[in-house]
């Protein structure tokens, strides 16, 4: 019995999975047939009718043969057979074959492709068929438009393209030959073939048209505008030479004489109708021209120059000579009251040279100036280094006089600095002795001793002939430095003592306490031996102890007391 029923379920299922794949063969066969008969009812004749309304001869004619027996193919050959294999593939899927109705429904795809690519290319053609007539029809028309506007052109101007008429002319007679090829092809229906003589046509036109309005003026630039720049050129290169300009260097004359020279050419050239090339040299010939106009032009500017800057610069390199003199003569009397570095002292020797060196560099450049055989752009080149050189050594000279004029007011300085230093040490002893305190630590004393001893270097060095102002400031700057670390220690230590006495002061108030009493104990021994640092940590440990927090207000009343005794 479960047999029976397990065997009934699977062919249930089997039966159930079948229904499914029937189903799905259907809607492809439908979808296939839908498709097969969007291909066969599409209206190509009524389509192919349109090639009526052209030339049916020729090349018209046969492809509206071809187009046709195309499609009659397909609708009594090809749809009659995917209608065979539609009822083939229907059997198939009815007695569950459906291995084989996935083969016939894959052929039938193929043959549907086929025939939907045929009927796309018809389409395609007789567009093109048709646009291609519409197309020349409008273009041929702005063609002859054109090829009447150059013909009128080339007639009514024709001395504005001078050698290169004739081929324009030549290439203008094609158009009447070609319009007449066109005609008769469009008469005959091949109407394609006409299409690629348009396209010829419009490539040539276009050409043309450049042509017609770029040479003119490419011509004028040659005959007139080029050649009136060449004379412009040498009656302004003559007339500079009358006045003394030296223009060799330039080589005008070979460059200008090239240049009509290649005018020659390119107007051959033009006749040739190679308007590319012409435009380029013509570009380039025009930026030579403006070259040389600049150059003259700067010939110009730079004679301007050199006479007016001639006379001053002669001028100024006397006057930085004599003061040259002057300063090495000065520079020889300080040295007899300074010591100056060796390097520092030859910069008068030294200028001197370089001076006498520019001045015979001047006097071959007026030589030159007066010989016309130089141009005045070199000229100017010279004058200007010149010039660069005498302002160069004018600084250093006046730099190095202003260096001399100081080391007397560095001297004068340097005594007033030594006068109040030693003031600065007397103040700091005198503070130490008023200071009222037991005596002075041998570190103090020492520190004394030392900044006495950098005040005699500094006044040993100033007493030196020649005076070396660098040795004397050198020492200077270690004298003032000891000198202040002295005063600041000075100070501290002072400070020291009246907060150590104050802190004992108040102490002594908490004596009944034994630790508190021992370390007041050391604290004056160290007081009274002069180890001032000592005998304030030793307080002030103890101080803090019986009463935290004491030793900061003590501070700030000693440091009011210290300033209001320097207020007085």
């Amino acid at each position: 019995m479960k047999s029976i029923i397990f065997v009934i379920a699977i062919l249930l299922v089997l039966f159930i999975v079948g229904l499914i794949f029937r189903k799905k063969h259907t809607r492809e066969i439908e979808r296939l047939e839908k498709k097969k008969l969007q291909i066969q009812h599409y209206p190509i004749f009524e389509e192919l009718t349109k090639v009526k309304n052209l030339n049916m001869n020729g090349q018209t004619e046969e492809l509206f043969e071809r187009w046709r027996n195309k499609w009659t193919e397909v609708v009594d050959v090809d749809i009659i057979k995917i209608d065979s294999m539609l009822f083939d593939a229907e059997e198939f899927i009815d007695r569950f074959k459906f291995k084989k109705a996935s083969v016939i429904e894959k052929e039938i795809e193929e043959y549907l492709n086929k025939c939907d690519k045929i009927k796309n290319e018809i389409l395609d053609e007789l567009d093109e068929l048709i646009g291609s007539e519409e197309k020349n029809r409008i273009e041929m028309e702005q063609l002859k438009e054109q090829y009447r506007s150059a013909r009128k052109t080339l007639l009514a101007h024709q001395y504005s393209f001078g050698p290169a008429l004739a081929n324009l002319e030549k290439l203008l007679e094609e158009f009447p030959r070609k319009f007449e090829e066109y005609e008769k092809l469009t008469e005959e229906g091949n109407y394609l073939n006409a299409r690629e003589i348009v396209l010829y046509l419009n490539e040539k036109s276009k050409k043309l048209n450049e042509l017609i309005n770029e040479i003119p003026g490419l011509l004028a630039e040659i005959q007139t505008k080029i050649p009136a720049s060449i004379h412009e050129l040498r009656t302004g290169q003559r007339e500079m030479e009358e006045q003394s300009y030296y223009l060799k260097h330039l080589e005008l004359t070979e460059n200008l004489e090239q240049i009509e020279e290649e005018l020659k050419k390119l107007e051959e050239e033009l006749a040739k109708l190679n308007v590319g090339y012409v435009a380029s040299r013509i570009e380039e010939i025009n930026d030579e021209i403006d070259n040389f106009y600049d150059l003259l032009e700067k010939e110009v500017y730079a004679k301007n120059y050199v006479d007016k800057n001639c006379d001053r610069t002669y001028k100024t390199l006397n006057e930085v000579l004599k003061t040259a003199r002057e300063v090495s003569t000065e520079a020889e009397y300080v040295q007899s009251s300074y010591r100056l570095p060796k390097e520092e002292a030859e910069i008068p020797k030294i200028g001197l040279k370089q001076l006498e060196v520019i001045q015979k560099r001047f006097e071959l450049l007026l030589s030159r100036v007066q010989g016309e055989k130089s141009a005045y752009s070199s000229l100017q080149e010279e004058l200007m280094e010149i010039s660069s050189e005498i302002e160069r050594i004018q600084e250093e000279q006046e730099e190095f006089s202003n260096r001399l004029k100081n080391l007397r007011i560095d001297e004068n300085k340097a005594r007033a600095k030594l006068q109040s230093l030693k003031k600065m040490l007397q103040d700091t002893d005198r503070m130490l002795h008023k200071a009222n305190i037991p005596g002075i630590p041998e570190e103090m004393d020492a520190r004394l001793e030392e900044a006495e001893e950098q005040l005699f270097l500094v006044m040993q060095s100033l007493q030196e002939v020649p005076l070396n102002m660098k040795q004397v400031n050198s020492n200077l700057d270690q004298a003032e430095k000891c000198i202040q670390d002295v005063q600041k220690h000075a100070k501290e230590m002072i400070e020291n003592v009246m907060l150590t006495e104050r802190i004992i002061q108040y102490g002594n108030r908490y004596r009944s306490n034994p630790q508190v009493h021992e370390l007041l104990l050391q604290a004056e021994e160290s007081f009274h031996k002069f180890r001032y640092v000592k005998a304030l940590e030793l307080a002030a440990e103890a101080v803090e102890m019986a009463e935290p927090g004491a030793i900061k207000r003590l501070e700030e009343l000693v440091q009011e007391e210290m300033f209001e005794k320097a207020k007085q």
